[in-house]
């Protein structure tokens, strides 16, 4: 228990180093492009570190009597409190991408934020591994022999791991798109659950991690699996696991199509069937009246 009250107490202090660069950020710097990717930058940090401690636990933890139901736990929670607190950032590439093809972010904007994300991750790791280093608790003293060479997340074949992560991107992107104007008392628990029950299913597999920000920092350097799968797998993956998403949702890609190409759309007006009725009942009338007045059209 003393190596999960340590994990515990890191995870408070990097949420309290990023929510503090939110707090800055939003005070320093104008609410423009520089304070979105500083708010891209601290989530991403946040979610990357949160998560490699959690993956230590899972693969770690049940040599010290931590079972998975304990790491799912912290995942939910450790997702939630990301959610509650990401102030608008994305902290993925994936959803990103997403905004740009529904017209709500810029190219421009799109590219600084996937940078921001990025360059968020990579200090995340950097952060988690050098915390690592001061081997606090016996499972990082463990963690530090094995991250010399640890192995790929990659347990099946390429093809079939891009399947896996596409399926999860596409499930998470049609919740996320569900619930994403919903008040956030309902879109967070929502996609907490999500997010660890897509988690419990698909890492034997893969990882779980349909997040290709996430998934470079915590396994491509890892030896096991070629370049060419990892970018496959966690990166072509989710992508298609998102447009699929959206053209099921949607019906159409709005960036590339203007047509509903799924879905046929109705006709916002309606023409109104008592009137042209009644306007029916008043020719017919108007014609008896003209034959009456007009004994000559009889004969």
């Amino acid at each position: 228990m003393a190596g999960l009250n340590v994990s515990i107490v890191f995870f408070f202090l990097v949420l309290g180093m990023c929510e503090a660069l939110r707090r800055l950020s939003k005070r320093l710097l104008a609410p423009g492009l520089l304070g979105c990717l500083a708010v891209e930058l601290a989530g991403s940090l946040q979610l990357c570190s949160g998560c490699l401690e959690l993956r230590m636990l899972l693969e770690i933890g049940p040599w010290a009597g931590l079972g998975p139901d304990v790491v799912l736990t912290l995942l939910f929670l450790l997702f939630a409190v990301h959610t509650a607190c990401a102030n608008g950032a994305a902290a993925n590439p994936t959803v990103s991408l997403q905004e740009f093809l529904l017209f709500e972010c810029g190219p421009v904007a799109t590219v600084a934020k996937l940078l921001a994300q990025c360059v968020g991750a990579g200090l995340g790791w950097a952060l988690t591994k050098l915390y690592w280093s001061w081997e606090l608790t016996q499972l990082h003293l463990i963690q530090n022999l094995m991250s010399s060479e640890c192995s790929s997340s990659i347990h099946t074949s390429p093809h079939l791991g891009a399947l896996v992560e596409a399926a999860c991107s596409f499930f998470f992107h049609l919740i996320l798109l569900r619930v994403r104007r919903s008040p956030a008392v309902c879109q967070v628990p929502v996609l907490a659950v999500t997010v660890t029950f897509l988690t419990y299913v698909a890492t034997p597999a893969t990882g779980a991690f349909f997040n290709p920000a996430l998934a470079t920092a915590s396994t491509f350097l890892c030896t096991g699996s070629s370049l060419q799968d990892y970018i496959q797998v966690y990166w072509l993956g989710p992508l298609a696991g998102m447009l699929a998403a959206l053209l099921l949702y949607q019906g159409n890609i709005p960036r590339f199509f203007q047509k509903n190409l799924l879905y046929g759309q109705k006709s916002k007006y309606k023409i109104p069937k008592a009137r042209v009725t009644h306007a029916e009942d008043g020719e017919q009338r108007q014609k008896g009246k003209e034959e009456k007045s007009n004994p000559a059209s009889r004969a």
